[in-house]
């Protein structure tokens, strides 16, 4: 996911956004404790991808 399809997003679709992405992460981490994860790196960038959203909602805020 790229900064600038999320900045022309609106501040209800970027809470949406953020709440999927957290349930993936969620799912993720289960599927991970469990060892049924078949590419661990996709958590991390799971992380980010959340990262990116708080930082682009902040920059509305402000």
């Amino acid at each position: 996911m790229k900064a600038t399809e999320l900045r022309k997003m609106s501040e209800a679709d970027l809470g949406t956004k953020l709440l999927d992405l957290k349930k993936e992460l969620f799912n993720l981490r289960f599927q991970h404790a469990i060892n049924q994860l078949d590419n661990p790196h996709k958590i991390a960038d799971v992380k980010k991808d959340i990262a990116r959203v708080m930082t682009i909602i902040r920059e509305k805020k402000a």
